[in-house]
């Protein structure tokens, strides 16, 4: 198998004021949160978004270990009608918040939805921290970090791997 370089970037946004809000969406959307905590919807997101992008690193993890990730984060869904069209997971730490895990189905890229959460993501993100970040690489879709940046988040650190 040949082997293959990966470039994973950070970003990150320290102040609220920075956010670049996305104009709303092409597609009437409503974002909930899932409250209680629900294991196997964080799990879905993640084979449902991730398998287009090689999200492989949690795929073997059992359902105690998908309900302890599931109650350690908030996770935000995104709708469309009454289609599940992507999420968004918060985890805060201290007084930072990781953006664990954020995507789309493929059938809702490209309408705005993207930007549209990424926003809310970011808002509610600053209600729980002072600092918001995520890390992207270049697996995952063309559009992720054009979009973190478009909103206001800034590299600060890019790692190469080789696979």
């Amino acid at each position: 198998m040949p082997e293959e370089t990966l470039v994973v970037t950070y970003l990150a946004l320290d102040d609220p004021a920075g956010i670049r809000r996305a104009g709303p969406p092409r597609v009437p959307v409503q974002i909930e949160r899932v409250d209680p905590p629900d294991g196997e919807v964080s799990r879905w997101f993640y084979v449902a978004v991730g398998g287009a992008y090689a999200w492989t690193d949690r795929l073997d993890d059992d359902e105690a270990t998908w309900q302890a990730h599931a109650e350690q984060v908030e996770t935000w869904v995104a709708t469309v009608g009454a289609q599940r069209a992507g999420y968004v997971e918060l985890l805060p730490r201290d007084d930072e918040v990781e953006i664990a895990f954020f995507g789309l189905l493929q059938p809702y890229q490209g309408v705005g939805l993207g930007g549209h959460l990424l926003t809310f993501a970011l808002e509610r993100a600053f209600e729980l921290g002072r600092r918001v970040w995520l890390h992207t690489c270049s697996l995952d879709g063309p559009h992720a970090l054009p979009n973190y940046e478009a909103r206001g988040m800034v590299p600060y650190r890019t790692e190469t791997e080789t696979r």
